[in-house]
């Protein structure tokens, strides 16, 4: 039986609950898909977007990354709630850092990804998980990072610069319609990073509601990291775990 794929279908995969032990002594939890089966070619450590205002683990393009990736682009998905964020996974210890304690964060990220042996990592920030990619991506072995909806309010100049610098690849991916920083203004912004692959969407706002742009965003990051997994299907044959 085919059925479509969008909104809430989860492909095959293999899930399993993690939990992440921070520096400072806290303990982040989170999910972990893989393709099954099969080896991972590459792995999406995911960060989600601001928690005091509703981001969290399973915010929707993030979940929709790790339900359909792992089997359509052979990729792992990494998510997990940065401290004091809760979600029905469970809650993280501490409370929110406004960007800065959250270092701590995405270093625990990168220990399980290396402690797991998952290949070239990538960070995929989204909103505020921007800030934190291009704050902190540099101090990890990352192949790159890609922002969805960057903001840049808590990135400085020189952290933004820092990328221009290295071979770590970026990618912002700017929503026509952002309520925070469209592709004029971004422009500007990300000016200091020549090497920048920059992704104008059409008709895009800041949450990337809808199926239509839910599959722009997955396109996109599955050009950066696996491209010959491109063009996505649309529909899916067998092994459904869920079609809800």
């Amino acid at each position: 039986m085919s059925v479509d794929i969008r909104g809430g279908i989860e492909l095959p995969a293999t899930i399993e609950r993690v939990e992440l032990h921070t520096s400072d002594g806290l303990t982040l939890v989170g999910e972990l898909a893989t393709p099954v089966g099969r080896a991972p070619v590459a792995t999406l450590v995911t960060l989600h977007p601001l928690p005091t205002a509703g981001g969290f683990m399973d915010s929707h393009i993030l979940r929709k990354a790790a339900n359909r990736l792992p089997a359509m682009a052979d990729l792992a998905v990494l998510r997990f709630n940065t401290r004091g964020t809760a979600s029905p996974r469970g809650t993280s210890d501490g409370i929110f850092g406004d960007g800065l304690t959250e270092r701590a964060d995405v270093a625990a990220a990168m220990a399980l990804v290396a402690a797991r042996h998952l290949p070239n990592p990538w960070l995929v920030g989204w909103s505020f998980g921007t800030e934190l990619a291009l704050k902190y991506g540099l101090e990890h072995p990352i192949r790159g990072a890609i922002l969805l909806s960057p903001p840049l309010h808590r990135t400085s100049n020189e952290e933004l610069a820092a990328w221009a610098e290295n071979e770590r690849e970026l990618v912002a991916v700017i929503p026509e319609f952002d309520d925070y920083l469209r592709p004029d203004a971004a422009r500007l912004r990300f000016a200091s990073v020549p090497d920048l692959r920059f992704v104008a969407v059409e008709g895009g706002k800041h949450l990337w509601v809808g199926e239509t742009l839910t599959r722009r965003v997955l396109s996109e990051i599955v050009a950066t990291v696996n491209p010959g997994a491109l063009p996505l299907p649309t529909e899916w044959n067998t092994g459904l775990r869920n079609a809800s």
